[in-house]
């Protein structure tokens, strides 16, 4: 983000891409009889395993965001806008075609796994989300900021109401982007609650990130919000519960994971905006501006995308923790040193894709 460029974000990403990697190794790979509730090891592996996800929402609603917020002061948000919808749609595609299974198509089979809505699809519609609310909010900042947060207040406390949803009269492309029955991973909503806040904050930062003692003053908002967040979220939807008698807000308290995730989302911000200065420049910022490129070399090698050959078809559920902690270790190595030397940036792969459909318009 220049001028300004605020380091501490690509360090966010870094540590979300790095935790994914080791993440879905692990649990694609480990054998069940390894997974014990009761481990304490196993417990931390998993509850930060979990603000992978928030934490790359989160991140790119608000990078997006204060792109758009900047282009929009200089005059010129246009071309901001078109990379916008472009880049939304672009993830969507990359998403799908890391179903594909190039082997099972030639044999003439078709499977519905193609359709499942997966992290990349989400962000994608995300941004695209984010880029219309621009479009019409963009000259009344104030109230852009206010419907943001409201999106994302109403995306997690509505949880319960699509937490188990069906949905039989849409088509299935289209189903999934609301629905896990079919499959998919994640669904627009809650999702793009963390986008709406990332974008909120984005907000915050574009109009005040000038001001004197603006990052101690960020650094303590985030500590403080992400503790109450992780520790009294609960508590306030109970208590605006026996105040206005409304159910949801009970049943939203009862499981609250939405607010509390983000609460770990802010202090991970909190952390990486103090540490700022260090990270300048370094391999963990330089691992954060590639973060697309490692999604994709990961999910092929891990996944086996277009032959159906990856490690889960040759060792799904059969190491044991030694192997698996080991194996991560290797598997993140491997997917950098790719990433770093195939792919030298994220835009290696949009200026690939742009080169392809200039080809095809000529």
């Amino acid at each position: 983000m220049q001028p300004n460029r605020l380091y501490f974000i690509d360090a966010v990403r870094a540590f979300a891409i790095l935790m994914m990697l080791q993440g879905h190794f692990i649990d694609t790979l480990i054998d069940p009889i390894f997974r014990d509730p009761n481990n304490i090891i196993y417990n931390i592996w998993s509850y930060f395993r979990g603000i992978t996800a928030p934490v790359f929402f989160t991140i790119s609603g608000l990078v997006f965001a204060y792109l758009l917020l900047r282009a929009h002061a200089k005059g010129d948000d246009q071309p901001r806008i078109k990379k916008g919808f472009f880049r939304g749609l672009l993830l969507i595609g990359i998403g799908y075609s890391l179903r594909i299974n190039l082997v099972s198509w030639f044999c003439g089979y078709f499977s519905s796994y193609f359709f499942v809505i997966d992290v990349l699809q989400c962000i994608g519609f995300s941004l695209i989300i984010l880029v219309s609310l621009h479009i019409l909010f963009k000259h009344f900042s104030y109230l852009f900021s206010i419907i943001l947060f409201s999106i994302g207040c109403l995306c997690f406390v509505a949880e319960p109401l699509y937490r188990d949803l069906i949905i039989d009269n849409l088509p299935l492309p289209i189903a999934n982007y609301m629905t896990k029955a079919n499959g998919s991973i994640f669904t627009i909503l809650p999702w793009f609650g963390y986008s709406a806040f990332g974008a909120f904050i984005s907000t915050v930062f574009f109009r005040h990130a000038h001001r004197n003692r603006f990052k101690p003053y960020t650094i303590m908002t985030f500590f403080v919000t992400g503790y109450l967040l992780i520790y009294h979220s609960t508590w306030t939807l109970l208590e605006l519960h026996y105040i206005t008698d409304i159910e949801l807000l009970k049943q939203s308290a009862n499981y609250n994971y939405l607010f509390i995730r983000l609460g770990n989302v802010l202090i991970l911000f909190g952390l990486f905006y103090a540490l700022e200065r260090f990270l300048k420049q370094s391999i963990i910022a330089r691992i954060g501006e590639k973060t697309l490129s490692i999604y994709v070399i990961h999910f092929i090698i891990l996944f086996g995308s277009y032959t159906s050959y990856g490690l889960k078809r040759f060792l799904k559920l059969s190491l044991n923790p030694t192997e698996a902690i080991f194996g991560a270790i290797l598997f993140v190595l491997v997917v950098c040193f790719i990433s770093f030397h195939y792919a030298k940036t994220n835009t290696f792969v949009y200026n690939m894709v742009r080169r392809l459909i200039n080809r095809f318009k000529n």
